[in-house]
C-alpha cells in the first residue's frame, strides 16, 4: 500500500527541497513512505554531515593534537575547526569555553562532579519537576556522596514552570540553579532569562540543559548570561556519541578535572601531574573525533539555513498538529503551555502507548512511547507513559494528517 507524502506548500520555507538533503527519509516502512516523528529522540542527518565523517575516515584517520605528520594535522585542523564552529553557533567568547563531551548527560555529570567538589553537606541544587533524567540523576548521585539537597520548582497543569515559587526556592544554600531550556516531554520552552535573572539575584550560577533547545531555537550563551550550557550533537542534525558542555571560563578555570588520563596534562610524574589548560583538561583521552567533525558539518549546514523561515515553519507544524490531535476523539494532549516547540505528548483513553506506538509503525509513522526519561512528569500528570510526536524543518503537514488518520484508526481498533 502506498500513500502520497508530497508536502504542503509554506511560505518561505522549501520543504521539499530541505527533505533531499536528509538521505533516510527517503525510504518507505511498511509500505508507507517514512513519516519520522521521533525527532527529541534523535534527529536524522544530513548528507554533508554523513560525507564529512566518512571522509575523515577515508582520508585523514588519525589521533589529534599528538602529531606532526600530514594526517594528523590535517585530522586537528578539521577537529579544532568544528570547536570554532560550535563557538561561533552558540556565541560563546572563546573556544576555551568549548569541552567536547559524549553528549549532554555527560556535561551535566562533568558539571555535578567537577562543581559538585566544591559543595558541602546542606548546600542545595535547585531544579524544575520537568527535568529529564539526566539533570536529576546526578544530583541525586551527589546527595549521597556529599549530603547535599535537591530543592525542585514545581510545574502547572499546562506544563509550565509555577513561577510564583522561584523566589522562595532561593535559599543562602543554594549554590547552582540546573534546569532545562526546552523540555523534551512537554516540548515547554522555559524563560531561561527571567529564570537566570532570578538567580543572578541570589548570586547563583546558571546550568541550562539545551539538549532540545538548540534544535528549535537560536541560543547565544553570553546574551543568556549562563554558566553553563550542554546540548548533544544527535539532537542537532549530527552524529550520536558527541556533546558540547559551555562553560563561562573563569568558572571553568576554578574547577579540578573530570576525569584523568591523556591529553589532558601538562606533564606527569609518580610525585605530581600538573593539568593542561582549558578545554583540554576536561577532555580526557582520545575523543570522538570522527564524531566531533561531524557536528561542526551539522553546524555548518544549519546555519546556511533561513532560521527564521525554519522556526516559523515549524510553529506551523506545531499548530497543525495540536488542532488535528485535539480533534481525535479520547485523545489528550499533555502538556499546553504557552509556549512550546513543535512537539505533542499524549495519551488515548484505554490504549497503552506502546501498543499505539506499534500500530503507528505499521502504518510508517515513527513516535516515541514511554515515559521519555522523564519519569517524574509522568508522575506528575498521573499516566504511566505518552506517545509522544516530535517534529523537525524537514517534516510535512501530510505526515500530521496521517498521523491523526492513523490515531482514529487505533481507537477504532484498542479502545
Amino acid at each position: 500500500m502506498t500513500v502520497s507524502n508530497e508536502p504542503m506548500t509554506s511560505p518561505g520555507w522549501d520543504v521539499t527541497s530541505v527533505r533531499r538533503d536528509f538521505p533516510i527519509l527517503e525510504q518507505s516502512v511498511h509500505g508507507y513512505p517514512l513519516a519520522y516523528l521521533d525527532n527529541a529522540a534523535t534527529t536524522q542527518k544530513p548528507r554533508v554531515v554523513l560525507e564529512a565523517m566518512d571522509g575523515y575516515y577515508r582520508r585523514d584517520n588519525a589521533n589529534v593534537h599528538r602529531g606532526v605528520h600530514a594526517l594528523a594535522e590535517r585530522a586537528t585542523g578539521a577537529f579544532e575547526a568544528a570547536r570554532e564552529s560550535v563557538r561561533r553557533f552558540i556565541n560563546a567568547r572563546s573556544t576555551r569555553e568549548i569541552v567536547f563531551v559524549r553528549g549532554t548527560t555527560e556535561a551535566i555529570n562533568l558539571v555535578a562532579s567537577s562543581f559538585g567538589q566544591r559543595l558541602r553537606e546542606g548546600d542545595e541544587i535547585l531544579i524544575s519537576a520537568m527535568e529529564h533524567h539526566a539533570n536529576i540523576v546526578p544530583w541525586q548521585l551527589l546527595r549521597e556522596r556529599s549530603g547535599i539537597v535537591l530543592r525542585v520548582v514545581p510545574i502547572t497543569p499546562a506544563g509550565e514552570l509555577d513561577l510564583d515559587r522561584l523566589s522562595s526556592l532561593f535559599t543562602p544554600r543554594t549554590r547552582l540553579l540546573a534546569i532545562t531550556h526546552v523540555s523534551n516531554a512537554l516540548g515547554t520552552v522555559n524563560p531561561v532569562r527571567e529564570l537566570i535573572a532570578e538567580a543572578r539575584r541570589h548570586g547563583v550560577p546558571v546550568l541550562l540543559d539545551g539538549a532540545q533547545a538548540l534544535p528549535h531555537l537560536r541560543v547565544d550563551v553570553q546574551a543568556l548570561d549562563c554558566d553553563f550550557y550542554a546540548f548533544s550533537g544527535h539532537k542537532l542534525f549530527g552524529p550520536t556519541g558527541i556533546g558540547v558542555l559551555y562553560g563561562r571560563e573563569s568558572l571553568l578555570e576554578t574547577l579540578p578535572p573530570y576525569q584523568g588520563g591523556g591529553e589532558m596534562i601538562r606533564t606527569v610524574s609518580f610525585e605530581k601531574t600538573t593539568f593542561a589548560g582549558l578545554p583540554h583538561r576536561f577532555e580526557a583521552g582520545t575523543p570522538d573525533i570522527s564524531g566531533v567533525i561531524g557536528l561542526g558539518r551539522a553546524i555548518e549546514y544549519l546555519e546556511q539555513l533561513d532560521w527564521d523561515a525554519a522556526t516559523a515553519y515549524e510553529a506551523r507544524l506545531l499548530e497543525h498538529a495540536t488542532a488535528c490531535l485535539q480533534d481525535v476523539p479520547g485523545l489528550r494532549i499533555i502538556g499546553q503551555a504557552r509556549h512550546k516547540v513543535a512537539l505533542v505528548s499524549f495519551v488515548m483513553e484505554d490504549v497503552h502507548p506502546h501498543d499505539m506506538g506499534t500500530i503507528l509503525d505499521r502504518r510508517g509513522l515513527a513516535v516515541r512511547a514511554g515515559h521519555h526519561c522523564a519519569m517524574p512528569v509522568m508522575s506528575y500528570y498521573g499516566v504511566p507513559a505518552t506517545s509522544r510526536a516530535a517534529m523537525a524543518f524537514y517534516n510535512t503537514f501530510d505526515e500530521i494528517d496521517r498521523l491523526a488518520e492513523a490515531l482514529r484508526y487505533a481507537r477504532e481498533l484498542l479502545a
